[in-house]
């Protein structure tokens, strides 16, 4: 492990709709990754983590949520995906989160559903049933990963 010199602390919010269904977001990102992740993003200097997800979801979304409750907060070493040489360890924070406008969100079927142009960001958003998720095909960092196991089991009890 190299040397790290700072903390990037990421607040995501899980949001389940009537149907049973996550939303996720696919964001394409100014140096040309593409991932698939919960929304939400960097928390700021003097913000909170409830104000700093209100503020993401509303800022990508357009609606307003409420914080149903903490789900999960990293608990093993996680450096840095998007800029390996940013000697940066991530921390991130998941709650849930409920709004009864989430009939509001513009959705896709598909995925990455914009256009790709490096040097610019790009997002659009999908919603995903609980019991197709797939961490390994429909998630690309590693923590949403485990995120979404605990998922699945504490809303559909599958043993894992």
């Amino acid at each position: 492990m190299k040397n790290l010199k700072r903390f990037n602390v990421r607040v995501y919010g899980i949001l389940i709709n009537e149907l049973h269904e996550v939303l996720l977001a696919d964001e394409a990102f100014v140096n040309g990754m593409l991932a698939t992740k919960f929304p939400g993003g960097g928390l700021e200097l003097g913000e909170g983590t409830l104000d700093c997800i209100k503020r993401e979801f509303k800022e990508e979304t357009g609606i307003d949520v409420t914080v149903k409750e903490h789900f999960y907060t990293t608990d093993f070493f996680v450096p840095s995906f998007f800029d390996i040489e940013a000697e940066s360890q991530i921390i991130s924070i998941y709650y849930l989160v409920e709004s009864e406008n989430w009939k509001q969100i513009k959705t896709s079927k598909s995925k990455f559903d914009f256009e790709v142009v490096k040097g610019k960001e790009a997002e659009s958003f999908r919603w995903v049933s609980l019991y197709k998720l797939d961490e390994e095909t429909d998630l690309t960092l590693p923590i949403d990963k485990v995120v979404v196991e605990k998922l699945q089991e504490k809303f559909l009890n599958l043993p894992y």
